[in-house]
């Protein structure tokens, strides 16, 4: 009986001992033998709440969003639902499946207990603007940027909600923003700009200021080019998974610049320029040699400068590429 009776006394203590025990190895990477620490503590107490959040959190890394959404919910349960951690780890848990509406309200939720949080703050932004709150989304990324200035995605997401708006001045003020929290958002910060600096080029380009369309055009590409190496590197990472936002990025490059350097050709054209376009375009059949269009921009340039047989050469690539 005394022995029993001390097992049980010992009961708090074991299971502390389990969570952390699962902690330290979660930390190490091996997940799955963490999760049955987790496991193994919520069969002494089946109340640890800790336990339940630690392993949903595992199973949110895993991917097994409804099996982690069962052990997330059964926490808050446990704490009447006023845990702002687990509601913003259901949020994410039902937006990962689809349930925006449930997954903004969780958002909200945690919100309500913890309004100084900049990432869940910058989530309930994305949530809201899925709705077509644009107004409810902008105001949450400013408080996301307003709590932690590094917040990069919100600086990202505010622009873009801006320039979709027409309004190009206040969105490349908030990418500049976006381009001085480096990292992931750097590279994407300057695919922004140059996409700004493209749709400024070409508002100039139709209004006949060809001055401003050239050094608008020459501004996107500048931002472009710095952002290669930078996609070229996240695209390579072998140590680290391409998600899904930035993987559209790096699809979006090569269309983006080649767009880019038929427009800064075509104002260099405009501008009786013919020797720089040339060059734009060469430039553009070295880095995509592969795409018969680069190369019939520059058989038109040089053909329009009376380089005949230059001009030959760059025609025989694209029957080359065309497969004639």
């Amino acid at each position: 009986i005394l022995g029993a009776f001390l097992l049980i006394e010992d009961k708090p203590e074991h299971v502390r001992r389990l969570k952390n025990r699962g902690s330290d190895i979660r930390k190490a990477g091996d997940l799955d033998t963490a999760a049955k620490y987790f496991e193994w503590a919520l069969a002494i107490n089946p109340r640890c709440t800790t336990c339940l959040k630690d392993w949903a959190e595992i199973l949110l890394t895993q991917k097994k969003f409804a099996e982690a959404e069962a052990k997330i919910r059964t926490a808050l349960d446990l704490l009447e639902h006023k845990d702002s951690d687990a509601l913003f780890t259901l949020g994410i848990l039902l937006s990962e499946q689809g349930k925006d509406e449930e997954s903004l309200k969780a958002y909200q939720d945690s919100l309500s207990l913890n309004a100084e949080d900049a990432e869940l703050c910058y989530n309930c932004g994305i949530k809201l603007g899925a709705k077509g709150d644009t107004k409810g989304e902008m105001a949450m990324y400013a408080k996301a940027t307003a709590i932690d200035p590094m917040q990069g995605g919100a600086w990202i997401n505010w622009g873009t909600s801006l320039a979709e708006q027409g309004n190009f001045a206040d969105a490349e003020l908030m990418f500049l923003k976006a381009l001085e929290c480096g990292g992931e958002v750097r590279p994407k910060a300057m695919m922004n700009l140059a996409l700004v600096y493209n749709t400024r080029a070409n508002q100039f380009a139709q209004g006949g200021d060809l001055s401003n369309a050239k050094e608008s055009a020459l501004e996107a590409g500048s931002f472009l080019d710095q952002a290669k190496p930078l996609l070229d590197a996240l695209a390579s990472d072998i140590s680290a998974s391409v998600d899904a936002d930035s993987q559209r990025y790096i699809a979006q490059f090569k269309p983006l610049r080649l767009q880019v350097h038929r427009l800064t050709g075509q104002i260099l054209a405009g501008s009786k320029e013919f020797q720089a376009c040339e060059e734009e375009f060469r430039k553009a059949s070295q880095s995509f040699p592969d795409v018969p269009g680069v190369w019939d921009m520059l058989a038109r340039i040089l053909d329009l400068q009376g380089k005949a047989e230059e001009a030959q050469t760059a025609k025989a690539k694209i029957n080359e590429l065309m497969g004639k």
